[in-house]
């Protein structure tokens, strides 16, 4: 029973001390006067009974009722009733007052006056002052207090004739039940008669419509959110305008949390000057007036919800965790349901004619039902978490946490982790945790609903059903008893307040109401206590835990099978199978990542557990140890799955004898886990253990006594559960003696007390490291380390100097850091012990015994640790797989040897395994090997059931290009090592873990090695340049010494000179007089030496250019005379070294030597190609406008068009400004960039000049007809006509397209619009397509066009002038620069080798990365570039690339534009030419851009080039059959351009080149045998060998301009950036390719049939172009295994595969075989298309046959049909050739020596002499030539040696050797006689030429 009211009080209004216009609440009387024993006096209730403050008010307002909610020192509530009236301020209030109280009191008594005076108006100055009755009440009867006190104000109002003393003397005795749902009438004795009905249960909340109205107020989702946020401990600011809404809206809340109870500030209304409590930090649920919203605006961590405005506002900064996820969704819908049945019924065609809506208060319970099902779903199964830790005297309940979360898979769950954490849950755990106590809704619920409640899920009519029920019983437990409450109080009468009072309100007499009160405390003392007696029960736990939200089992779908195959191996490990076990093991790690497996792994291991110890041999402890290692490896700090729980028994119990005496226990090899350092791990395993011996101590009697009885009693008694037990307990406590009370007391508590000691013991075993070096990693572990911190580390960090000195400590005292690993390891657990032991109440005396043995226990530990440590360091290591050492290049030696690793998958999805299919390769176990040349992996798959294979990663040191350090996991054990990320700019990744046995200071060696190599102080450090040198000393002095200086000594007076002459011409700027044009072509008379020419220590006529030179001597010259730049000049008529006067002038070209000492231009050639008209002294004054000097020379000339392709740097600042100016007369002091820029003009005027068609109108009539808008200095804007041009050019470059009309408008003004809007749009990229390539009319002039278009950077050719003439006109484009072209390529190397395994690999996200590194859309550009280039210099324009230095994107348009115009830079000769042209003579700067040496490590790698070659290799794609080179030829250099294997891409220019003397030493001695240094010569090595370079689809259209497609869309990514073969690295180092697969007759025993050759090719290991060739590769290996089989010498595969075209195309004609001639007319056009085939000399490979004369040379005339795809005339003869006698002077066998390797061979020979050519034929009959040696290139013919395999028999005079310009041919006829007549007859045949 209690009290209804414990005190009434009346509280007034009265003036501010401080004399403020605010008043304050005064206490005008309270009740009782003295406190209650039980319930002080609540402080501070005159703020609460006017919440917004005490003001009078100029109107006489109605009266306010609310209940505010105090809250005590103790928690309790403490319901403040309070209504206030309003009464009219007097001059004498309190006199007035003090007088009359007598009479009135006598008054009320007898009746009073019967009627009270009508209302009359208030005068108008009025005041009226608040005043409200309060009631203090612990009980929550809102609707009785109102009744009460409206009771009271009634009486006073009205005048009742009743004593208000007594009302209130019987209020504050009225006593009723607090629960049991009895029913009781009280009356305060004024005729009126009240019914309180107690609800059911106390623990379940009353609500009365609180909830229902929340809801209405807000919503669904906003109340979902408060609800969350008072949960996870938020606060929450309620703001309305009425108090009474107020408190409704908080005690609806604290009814949904229901059965948690909200344990935070709690305040329903706050009063104004309390208002700063909302900035406190701890979360509340507070209520405040809507007055104050702006004060609540500030706070920035409060949710605010506005109940008269239905908004919840959540802060940016506050996040708010939602319900898990199947639980949010089905709350939400089925509390719509509930809110508005209608909504379920919307939609239908026949709605039913009406739905019964509940009443308020009853939806009010059905909300509430639906939150306490939520909380049944959300909490079932917690009594299966709880642990008794004590039961007597108190019991002692501690909730596990994680095994909750990982048994309800809910471990990622913000929400619920929350609520765990959270106070309220705490108060629920000790609360409801209890065994043995009374039960309520929830608890019946929680425990055997859950089943329903899973079941009724899906049907949302059950769920209705269920949720009603509920709602029936909540309603039932507030209104037990039916309506029959018949309740009769006065109550005022309307607008009462209105009326003028009689008088104000009386002031009651003390003594009176205290008579009354102590006359029922009397009566209540003598009265028994009417309390029911409470029933407890044991509280049902319900069904075990189940998890709600059902995992997907995809991932482990099969599980048992994988149990199986644990079991398995667990069972082969204690048998001994070692063997069978380390095949399973693999499969075991995997299955270990499903925690069913873990599981089944633990108990199998205790099933091989005796006594707490099981003794292994070193293999099955190293099975064990590596199995707990994975299990362990995915537990997190909380251990969820209660792995870790299992394992902790086992890791003390499984040990092997090291020796006598020393034994390792497990936990010594499983430390490296962050659960060992989680605090609330050991406490949860503590007090796990705790119950298990609690429940124990109370079984134990239970199963003596029944022993004797059946067999099942004392089962059955073994099932109960602790709760069970301790329920059990709890009811028979109060019967026990206080002996036995006692003795259980202590008997628990030494239980505690010795689990203590054995846990203190086994945190030692974990935290103690088996190796106290390794402390720092233990300080490291999360938790030790953090507690450190938390204590004493924060105070000495923030004291100056502290981290200097850490560095001495670190390094001066070892033995001081192992004391600080036992003094954090004691101070750990000295932490845990006093937090568990305080909390089950071990006593204080046991508490400090343990302190003071847990320094001893540790201490102990590590004693032991020493000898464990000492002993485990002798036993023999593990047998790790023999290291397997890679194949290495000829010159390629190993730095380091190999270093133990691990290569862990990448990210490159085959390689793993993954959706490329194929055994997982990786994780793969070896060693990685450093040397000269590469870094190299090789290993075995860590999995041995992949199989044997050698998986062989490997890269180029050249072309690391990031290098990280990482930890990662060994795949193995599964412990964290150090480890590397290597990436490689050929798309290779090495990403390894160092095993065990690496030291840091090797895999630290490794790295400084690496770095050492891959940025060598200088270039000479190269792979490339060492290779070279460790074959030069051994090599004899050369014999030619006579015939002139060697080619080094040659290079370096070079060199030397043109530092001179470079010195002289800036220095003393001696004025240069060229020779003049007649003297040009001759070589210059001895005497006379310009500046140039070389002048010391040469004599001039090596350098000389001129035809009069001996043949010894034109190797020299040829060399000096640039290699492939002369060569390509010469082929495409641009220039001639001829000394014909005559012929050079016609040329409007010629070659200019000017550069010959590079003393123009660094990065230049030495020989280029510049108009006929400008003088050599010109052109150093036109380099100065151009930056790096590079000025405009020409590099290609179209055979048809005749337009010129020229190219050149940017231009310089200062050269701009003078550039293309107004052609007005100079002023008298010109400057030098003045007159630079007029020689630039003259110069451009030349080039246009020199143009065939241009020319001949002398460059007036073609451009002349121009309007003079365009010209000179009157243009409006000057930039007006370059920046609207600009505008397409951009949109081009960016892929949209521009209107075609404002090419028109630009070029139309003053021409006719025609034509010009055609190449105008076409640059936009809209223009009407053009026939593929269709001639232009020769006739036809188009004045259209300018003569030459100038396309340079936007950037730089702002403001520029155009020409006044418009012969040229400027295209201003968008480029990117290097750095952009560095950027994309990262972020293409990203996501081409990711470097991690992605979480979902998808297609989706390796395109997305790959659009993000814009890599394809510089591709784009540069193709868009290219293209428009072509198109201009088809139509007849020249075009001037004048981009950037001119050595980047320069470079790659200028070769572009060739390769896309001329076919003959399609064929493998003439790509190499282009390349050696355009990229190494014009100084593209490889080794600037491939950061080769240590000064560009800053740099960093920017692949250009690389570029270039993927625009090739976009090309090739769409035009397979135009190139003679396959696309391994394109990924080959790729890869060679990085790797420095080859000398040919070191270095940035010629100049340097010969600096180093690179140049000319490859022309040496070629028959020496040494590794190549070049890369073009390998591959001519190569290609005779294999067709890997050569593309059997070539077949070229004559003279086909090329114009690919360049949108994005076409383009594809190059699979050089993803293919990988594990089988053997990269196949780009052929030695090191294991060649095709072995013929069969190897495989096959003798006599035997030959066996299957089936293999399997896997995608990433294997290389599929090897293990399956294409057809014709298949058909040529068998020809050449056919022939060894039959002892022939086996051809060439060149020769088979010419023979077959040609026969091909015999066979193609209808008559079979006619005149040579017809068959030339017949199929020559045919076999063009379709075959392609032209014969190459054999033994020289590809190389074509350059004469010096420009007519006869291969491709140059495009012009003419017949010749334009051939190689040469010569060859075009002897393709058709019969076996004739009329073309055959000489013939006659001779033996012939093969290329280089090659064996001697007889073949007969025809001296031709009308052809002047020497043709070899297989015999004598054979009718395919199989080669000619062109007689025009023969230089001598001497007597020979006899070299290695020449025929034995032969004299030694019978040798003779053939010298060409290319190689030197060995013959060897049959006798001496035959040999001098061959020699004669040769010797004639080239004097007759």
């Amino acid at each position: 029973m209690a009290r209804l009211a414990d005190y009434f009080v009346l509280v007034a209004f009265g003036p501010h001390p401080r004399g403020s216009g605010e008043g304050q609440g005064q206490i005008l009387q309270r009740f009782p006067e003295k406190d209650w024993e039980d319930n002080p006096f609540p402080q501070g209730i005159e703020l609460f009974c006017q919440p917004s403050g005490w003001q009078l008010c100029p109107e006489r307002n109605p009266p306010t009722f609310f209940v505010a909610v105090l809250t005590d020192i103790n928690s309790e509530r403490h319901y403040c009733a309070c209504l206030t009236f309003w009464e009219p301020v007097e001059p004498t209030q309190e006199e007035l007052c003090a007088r009359d109280a007598a009479e009135r009191d006598e008054e009320a008594d007898e009746g009073g006056p019967g009627a009270l005076p009508p209302p009359t108006p208030s005068p108008p100055g009025q005041l009226f002052a608040p005043k409200t009755l309060v009631l203090v009440s612990r009980l929550d009867h809102v609707e009785v207090f109102r009744n009460s006190l409206g009771l009271i104000y009634t009486i006073h109002v009205e005048g009742l004739n009743v004593g208000l003393e007594n009302v209130v003397g019987n209020l504050l005795t009225c006593v009723i039940p607090l629960a049991g749902g009895s029913q009781r009438t009280i009356s305060l004795g004024a005729g009126d008669r009240q019914v309180i009905q107690t609800p059911l249960a106390d623990s379940l909340p009353v609500s009365r419509c609180s909830v229902a109205l929340l809801f209405r107020q807000l919503g669904i989702t906003n109340v979902l959110s408060l609800f969350c946020a008072a949960l996870t401990e938020h606060k929450v600011l309620f703001l309305s305008r009425s108090y009474q809404r107020l408190s409704d809206a908080c005690r609806g809340l604290l009814a949904l949390l229901f059965p948690l109870r909200y344990s935070f500030t709690y305040v329903p209304i706050l009063p104004a000057q309390l208002l700063e409590v909302l900035s406190t930090p701890t979360p509340f649920i507070i209520g405040v007036n809507a007055a104050f919203q702006a004060e609540a605006q500030e706070l920035l961590d409060v949710i605010v919800a506005d109940l008269d405005g239905g908004t919840v506002t959540v802060p940016e900064c506050v996040h708010i965790p939602p319900l898990p996820e199947p639980l949010q969704s089905q709350t939400h819908s089925i509390l719509s349901m509930v809110l508005d049945p209608e909504l379920e019924l919307a939609d239908l065609a026949f709605p039913p004619p009406t739905t019964s809506i509940s009443s308020l208060k009853m939806q009010d319970k059905e909300l509430r039902a639906v939150f306490l099902r939520l909380f049944a779903q959300l909490l079932q199964g917690y009594r299966w978490c709880l642990h008794m830790v004590r039961i007597h005297p108190e019991p002692v309940i501690r909730f596990h946490k994680a095994a909750f979360l990982g048994q309800r898979g809910l471990v990622e769950d913000d929400f619920l982790m929350k609520v765990l954490e959270g106070m309220a849950f705490a108060g629920f755990v000790s609360e409801r945790g209890v065994p043995y106590r009374p039960t309520d809704l929830f608890d019946e619920l929680v425990a055997h609903e859950v089943a329903r409640m899973r079941a009724d899920e899906n049907h949302p009519q059950r769920v209705l059903r269920h949720v009603k029920e509920l709602a029936e019983q909540l309603y039932k437990n507030e209104n037990p008893y039916p309506a029959v409450a018949m309740h009769k109080v006065q109550r005022p009468g309307e607008a009462s307040h209105l009326r003028r009072a009689p008088r104000p309100f009386p002031r009651l007499d003390e003594g009176m109401v205290q008579w009354i009160v102590d006359q029922a405390t009397a009566k209540m003392q003598g009265a028994p206590p009417a309390v029911k007696a409470e029933k407890r029960t044991t509280v049902p736990s319900g069904p075990p835990m189940t998890a709600i939200v059902e995992r997907s089992g995809g991932l482990h779908g099969n599980s048992a099978r994988r149990l199986e195959v644990v079991r398995n191996c667990i069972s082969y490990v204690f048998e001994g199978k070692m063997l069978e076990a380390k095949k399973l093991l693999p499969a075991v790690l995997r299955a270990l990542k499903g925690r069913a497996a873990r599981r089944c792994l633990a108990q199998e291991l205790h099933l091989h557990v005796q006594q707490n110890r099981a003794v292994l041999d070193h293999q099955q402890f190293d099975f064990v140890v590596r199995m707990m290692n994975c299990c362990l490896q995915d537990c997190t700090s909380l251990d969820e799955h209660g792995i870790a729980a299992a394992l902790l028994p086992l890791v003390t119990a499984f040990c092997r004898k090291l020796s006598p005496g020393v034994t390792q226990f497990a936990y010594s090899c499983v430390q490296e886990h962050v659960v060992w350092s989680t605090p609330q791990f050991w406490e949860a395993m503590f007090y796990g253990d705790v119950q298990t011996h609690i429940r124990a101590l109370y079984l134990e009697p239970a199963e003596d006594r029944d022993s004797f009885s059946v067999g099942e009693a004392p089962v059955q008694e073994d099932e109960r559960s602790a709760l069970d037990v301790a329920s059990e307990q709890r009811r028979l406590w109060p019967t026990l003696s206080r002996e036995k009370q006692q003795e259980l007391v202590q008997k628990e508590e030494s239980t505690v007390f010795s689990q203590a000691i054995h846990y203190a013991n086994r945190m030692s075993y974990l935290l103690l490291p088996l190796d106290s070096s390794k402390s720092r990693l233990l300080r490291e572990r999360a938790g030790l380390g953090e507690l450190e911190s938390a204590s004493n580390s924060l105070v000495t960090n923030s004291m100056a100097g502290s981290v200097a000195e850490s560095y001495d400590t670190e390094s001066g005292f070892e033995d001081a850091e192992t004391c600080d690993v036992a003094g954090a390891v004691v101070r750990f657990i000295n932490r845990f012990v006093d937090k568990v032991c305080t909390e089950s109440g071990v006593t204080s005396d046991h508490l400090k015994g343990l302190h003071v043995m847990v320094p001893d226990i540790v201490q102990m530990h590590i004693e032991t640790l020493e000898a464990v440590h000492r002993e485990s360091k002798r036993l023999p290591p593990i047998q790790k797989p023999k290291l397997l050492r890679p194949r290495l290049l000829p010159g390629e030696e190993c730095v380091l040897d190999g270093l133990r690793v691990y290569l862990l998958p990448d990210g490159r999805e085959e390689g793993a395994g993954g959706p490329g299919g194929g055994p997982a390769l990786l994780p793969a176990e070896g060693a990685v090997f450093l040397t000269t040349y590469r870094v190299i992996f090789t290993g075995m798959p860590t999995d041995p059931l992949v199989g044997e294979q050698v998986v062989v990663r490997s890269f180029p040191v050249a072309a690391l290009t990031k290098e990280k350090r990482v930890s990662v996991q060994t795949p193995v054990d599964q412990l964290l090592q150090d480890g590397l990320q290597l990436r490689s700019c050929t798309f290779q990744l090495l990403k390894m873990a160092f095993d065990e046995e690496v030291g840091s200071d090797s895999a630290e060696l490794f790295r400084k090695q690496l770095h050492k190599l891959r940025y060598p102080p200088d270039i000479r450090g190269t792979f490339a340049l060492n290779l070279g040198s460790a074959h030069t000393p051994g090599r004899p002095p050369r014999a030619n010494k006579d015939k002139g200086p060697s080619f080094r000594t040659l290079s370096r007076n070079l060199v030397k000179n043109a530092k001179k002459t470079i010195g002289r011409q800036y220095v003393t700027r001696k004025k240069y007089n060229p020779p003049s044009w007649e003297h040009r072509g001759q070589p210059p008379p001895e005497d006379q030496e310009d500046e140039i020419s070389v002048s010391e220590e040469l004599e001039p006529s090596t350098l000389t250019p001129s035809l009069a030179l001996k043949p010894s001597d034109r190797m020299t010259m040829s060399s000096l005379v640039e290699r492939a730049c002369c060569r390509d000049y010469q082929r495409l008529g641009l220039g001639t070294l001829s000394s014909s006067l005559s012929r050079a002038k016609s040329e409007p070209f010629r070659i200019s030597p000017v550069n010959r000492m590079y003393a123009i231009c660094r990065s230049y050639p030495g020989l280029l190609i510049v108009p006929q008209s400008v003088q050599d002294n010109a052109l150093q004054r036109v380099s100065r406008c151009y930056r790096q000097n590079r000025f405009p020379v020409v590099c290609w000339r179209s055979g048809r068009s005749k337009a010129v392709l020229l190219r050149s740097g940017g231009l310089h600042g200062k050269g701009v400004v003078g550039l293309f100016k107004a052609q007005n007369a100079p002023s008298p002091g010109q400057s030098q960039a003045d007159s630079s820029s007029l020689e630039q003009e003259k110069y451009l005027q030349a080039v246009v000049s020199s143009m065939p068609r241009y020319a001949d109108a002398s460059g007036r009539n073609t451009l002349s007809g121009f309007s003079s808008a365009h010209m000179g200095s009157h243009v409006p804007s000057p930039r007006a006509r370059v920046t609207t041009l600009s505008n397409p050019m951009a949109a081009s470059a960016s892929r949209r397209t521009a209107p075609r009309g404002k090419w028109g408008s630009v070029r139309a003004s003053g021409r006719s619009g025609g034509l010009s809007t055609d190449v105008g749009s076409r640059l936009a990229g809209v223009g009407p397509p053009q026939a593929n390539g269709a001639p232009p009319e020769p006739g036809f002039l188009r004045p259209q066009r300018a003569a030459l278009y100038i396309i340079g950077d936007k950037a730089q050719l702002k403001g520029v002038r155009p020409d006044p003439l418009q012969q040229w006109e400027l295209v201003p484009i968008e480029v990117f620069e290097a750095r952009q072209v560095k950027a994309s390529f990262k972020k293409l190397l990203k996501a081409c080798v990711p470097g991690c395994p992605a979480t979902e690999p998808s297609p989706a996200s390796f395109l997305r990365s790959l659009e993000d590194s814009e890599w394809l859309i510089q591709i784009h550009k540069l193709l868009q570039v290219s293209v428009l280039v072509v198109e201009l210099l088809d139509s007849g324009s020249s075009v001037l690339v004048s981009l950037e230095d001119g050595w980047d994107i320069t470079t790659q348009v200028v070769s572009l534009v060739q390769l896309l115009s001329d076919p003959f830079y399609r064929t493998l000769e003439g790509f190499r030419l282009l390349v050696e042209k355009e990229w190494l003579s014009f100084g593209h700067r490889f080794s600037h851009r491939g950061a080769h040496t240590l000064a560009g490590q800053s740099s960093g790698f920017t692949p250009v080039f690389l570029q270039f070659l993927d625009c090739v290799h976009q090309i090739h794609l769409q035009f397979p059959m135009e190139f003679e080179f396959s696309p391994f030829y394109l990924k080959f250099l790729g890869y060679h351009h990085v790797s420095r294997r080859f000398r040919t891409f070191l270095l940035d220019s010629d100049y340097e080149r010969i600096e180093l003397g690179l140049l000319y030493e490859e022309k040496g001695d070629r028959r020496a045998p040494q590794a190549c240094r070049s890369v073009w010569e390998y591959v001519e090595r190569l290609s005779k060998r294999t067709p890997v370079f050569y593309n059997y689809m070539y077949a070229p259209e004559d003279a086909e301009v090329l114009r690919p497609y360049s949108n994005v869309s076409n383009l594809k990514v190059w699979d050089f950036y993803t293919e990988e073969t594990l089988a053997e690295g990269p196949p780009y180092d052929w030695e090191l390719a294991q060649g095709p697969p072995e013929p069969p007759e190897e495989e096959r025993p003798d006599g035997g049939a030959p066996q299957s050759r089936r293999r399997v090719v896997w995608p990433c290991y294997d290389s599929r172009p090897r293990a399956q060739p294409d057809a014709i590769s298949r058909l040529l290996e068998e020809m050449q295994r056919l022939e060894t089989e039959l002892g022939r010498p086996p051809e060439r595969w060149k020769d088979a595969w010419d023979r077959v075209k040609a026969a091909q195309r015999l066979e193609g004609r209808p008559d079979g075989r006619g005149t040579p001639s017809s068959l030339l007319v017949s199929s020559v056009p045919h076999h063009r298309r379709s075959l392609g085939v032209y014969l190459q000399e054999g033994p020289v490979g590809s190389t074509l046959s350059l004469s010096l004369d420009s007519d006869q040379s291969s491709g140059s005339t495009a012009s003419s049909s017949r010749q334009a795809a051939r190689r040469s005339t010569s060859t075009l003869y002897s393709q058709f050739q019969t076996a004739e006698s009329e073309n055959r002077s000489y013939e006659g066998t001779l033996y012939k020596k093969g290329a280089f390797m090659k064996p001697w061979k007889a073949r007969w020979f025809v001296l031709d002499k009308t052809k002047h050519q020497l043709r070899y034929y297989d015999h004598r009959a054979d009718t395919e030539c199989k080669g000619v040696i062109d007689l025009a290139e023969v230089e001598a013919v001497a007597p020979g040696t006899p070299a290695m395999g020449a025929p034995k028999t032969v004299d030694e005079k019978a040798f003779f050797d053939v010298k060409t310009t290319r190689r030197v041919y060995n013959f060897c006829a049959q006798d001496v006689p035959s040999a001098q007549q061959w020699v004669d007859q040769i010797q004639s045949c080239l004097s007759d030429a």
